[in-house]
């Protein structure tokens, strides 16, 4: 795969499982070890399916990151109901549905950047990004 950019629809389970498969050979292509491909497949397939089931579907855009450090950056859009206490929603083991409640809080232990932006009635924007260790 030659593009450095890319956006891919989460609107099916289906979608979950190419976005997941995206994301290994993204990270395969960057030279992730096996353990960081893993953790940032992890990570996505949790986001991708918090933006299908909560944020009635959304996006995955990935953009390979260059310059001094290389790596894989994800941004994860929907435009559902946003969440309306982000401070409980970024507690372990809280769900709004039938979870683990860990989807949030599991994605940032598994990534070195996480953002998120939400606004109620206004969708959620959840970008992460791992580094390819030296």
């Amino acid at each position: 795969m030659s593009a450095t950019s890319g956006e891919v629809p989460l609107r099916s389970e289906h979608d979950i499982v190419l976005a997941r498969q995206l994301v290994r050979r993204l990270t395969q292509e960057l030279g992730f070890s096996l353990v960081d491909q893993t953790k940032m497949v992890t990570a996505a397939s949790e986001l991708a399916r918090n933006a299908f089931t909560y944020g009635r579907g959304g996006t995955m855009t990935w953009e390979k990151t260059t310059g001094e450090r290389h790596g894989l950056k994800l941004l994860f859009a929907d435009e559902g109901p946003g969440i309306p206490d982000l401070a409980l929603a970024m507690t372990d083991g809280w769900t709004s549905g039938t979870g683990l409640g860990m989807g949030l809080t599991g994605a940032k232990r598994l990534v070195n950047d996480f953002n998120i932006d939400t606004r109620v009635g206004g969708g959620t924007r959840v970008t992460i990004t791992r580094w390819k260790q030296p």
